[in-house]
């Protein structure tokens, strides 16, 4: 009988969610560094509405250097359903990523139910402002977006607080699941010293119920089948959503 030999592809983890202050270069090198040490491939930064193409490309060029695919994001807080409608407008084809703050029930059902959203995120720190819930869910589940978890804060947070996250990030893990909603898992930091390895995440995720397999796909090809599905709508070739030029020329 002939051997048969498997070839185990390398897993690409990413961290869809690190937040330096895009003015200040040295800090951002220094978090894109440490995400590369720690065995990332892609990182999300997130970057101001007014963001300049000169500072992404400074950005971008400092990530390629080491090695890292640079996901341009922006973080939206509305303070309603109109003021989220017309942001999107004008962001939707800047960005790759678009994640939303649901400060209000109103944001996140808007939220939940447009398209053009990628990320739902939720407070950390006060329960009243926390509204995902079963309604949110369903219709984040017929329209494709995904549940946002930031890990930095259960490493910052200590005692009665991080208790609270815990239950709270447990509930949403339980929601988002049973309506099949992706979980990206993400650092939300701003410095490296908060920064950990994929692995130390996955093992971080099992205390808000996450098995393995779940919070691996929640570092990999989860936040990977949002950059890829966006970058082919940012192409030259989409045209609607389902329909895209596999062909340009005078024998099309």
């Amino acid at each position: 009988m002939p051997k048969v030999w498997f070839v185990a592809m390398k897993r690409l983890f990413v961290d869809l969610h690190l937040r330096p202050p895009i003015n200040q270069i040295e800090k951002v090198r220094n978090l894109v560094e440490k995400s590369a040490e720690l065995g990332y491939s892609a990182v999300g930064i997130t970057l101001p509405i007014e963001a300049k193409g000169k500072d992404v490309e400074v950005i971008k060029k400092i990530c390629e250097d080491l090695g890292l695919d640079l996901v341009t994001r922006i973080d939206l807080a509305p303070k309603s359903a109109r003021d989220l409608l017309s942001i999107l407008k004008s962001v939707r084809r800047r960005f790759e990523v678009i994640a939303v703050q649901c400060s209000t029930k109103e944001v996140a059902i808007q939220a939940a139910k447009d398209r053009r959203v990628d990320l739902l995120l939720f407070s950390s720190n006060n329960p009243k402002k926390h509204f995902f819930s079963t309604s949110e869910a369903k219709l984040a589940s017929e329209k494709n977006s995904a549940l946002e978890i930031n890990l930095a804060p259960l490493l910052y947070l200590e005692g009665t607080p991080r208790i609270r996250l815990m239950s709270l990030l447990r509930r949403d893990v339980l929601i988002a699941r049973k309506f099949k909603v992706p979980i990206v898992l993400s650092s939300g930091c701003d410095s490296p010293h908060l920064l950990r390895k994929p692995e130390d995440y996955m093992f971080l995720a099992f205390l808000i119920g996450l098995d393995p397999c779940a919070a691996r796909e929640s570092l990999s090809s989860n936040p990977m089948n949002i950059i890829e599905r966006n970058r082919r709508k940012l192409s030259s070739n989409y045209v609607c959503p389902g329909v895209y030029i596999v062909k340009r020329g005078k024998d099309c």
